[in-house]
């Protein structure tokens, strides 16, 4: 085991049970106590957790990661709408990467009816949504199992993404800032989709408003990396979430935000282009004519002249 899985596998031993001892962690490592004191101390430099006699506890600022079934229940709907314009962005007999995520699940969902599509991935979920879509080839990545994402993690799946390269990465995340980009909230899962990022010309973020502003422990894509972000509109009163999304603008991030029902999704540009304040009602973009600016719902008459004159225009 390398020295980056086996204190990955510490810290989620810790998370897990709040305090272990160093012959727990020695046992489960199948290493010596020597060596994973080492560890701990190194994983105490980083902030990661405390150091406590005979063994490691948790450092109170940090929770534990959600599992799965705990991810799978929440926002349900705008990452579904975030499925939905991600999959307009891929075409016909293109060759993609696909991370792991249960936003990047539904995408793939929807990336079953694109004919000669090529899906390379780590996700278990991913490939099982591509399972039957007989139009649609799967590459997964070699490595270890991560259950409580269904993701293969570690040196196999990194070394089996190498002198790969493919138009568009396709990833989600636990936190997205303007500061710092994409990161998770996992040693093993960092270092994966860095991995991925490096075999795409172009990345895409998938991420819905609550991870706006959040930022977790590991980087995984720095915001000068990121070509595009999909992400659902922020509710009126969330000001960092809005914040965030004209942070990442001005930085040059191209934004999509998924509209309702009977919204098209709309485009936050950045500065030069067209800028649009935020956060506030659903955007939409209306036309060939009026391409690059932004109309916001609910427009009093004056304005819908406004429009109409530029339309004559």
């Amino acid at each position: 085991m390398f020295a980056a899985e086996r204190r990955q596998l510490i810290l989620e031993m810790v998370r897990a049970n709040g305090a272990v001892s160093l012959r727990e962690l020695a046992r489960v490592v199948q290493t010596s106590e020597v060596t994973v004191r080492r560890d701990v101390r190194a994983l105490e430099a980083e902030g990661l957790l405390d150091r406590r006699h005979g063994g490691a506890v948790l450092p109170g600022g940090f929770t534990r990661e959600s599992g799965f079934p705990q991810k799978s229940h929440l926002a349900t709907a705008e990452k579904t709408a975030i499925a939905d314009v991600a999959a307009g962005l891929v075409e016909e007999g293109e060759a993609i990467v696909v991370g792991a995520g249960t936003t990047t699940q539904e995408l793939a969902r929807r990336l079953a009816r694109v004919p000669g599509l090529t899906v390379v991935t780590n996700s278990l979920l991913v490939a099982q949504a591509l399972a039957h879509a007989n139009r649609v080839e799967v590459v997964m990545t070699g490595g270890t199992l991560r259950g409580s994402n269904y993701a293969l993690v570690g040196s196999g799946a990194e070394q089996s993404l190498q002198g790969l390269r493919v138009s568009r990465a396709f990833l989600s995340g636990s936190g997205l800032t303007a500061e710092r980009g994409l990161s998770t909230s996992n040693m093993l899962s960092a270092s994966v989709d860095r991995a991925l990022v490096q075999a795409a010309a172009e990345v895409v973020v998938l991420a819905d408003h609550t991870k706006l502003g959040s930022d977790t422990m590991f980087q995984t894509v720095p915001t000068d990396v990121i070509s595009r972000l999909v992400t659902d509109a922020p509710p009126g009163h969330d000001d960092r979430a809005g914040a965030e999304l004209q942070a990442l603008a001005d930085q040059g991030v191209q934004i999509t935000v998924s509209g309702g029902s009977d919204d098209a999704p709309a485009s936050v540009e950045p500065p030069g282009r067209r800028e649009m304040p935020l956060p506030g009602p659903r955007r939409q973009v209306a036309g060939p004519a009026l391409r690059g600016a932004a109309i916001l719902a609910g427009e009093g008459p004056g304005e819908r002249a406004r429009v109409a004159d530029l339309r004559r225009r």
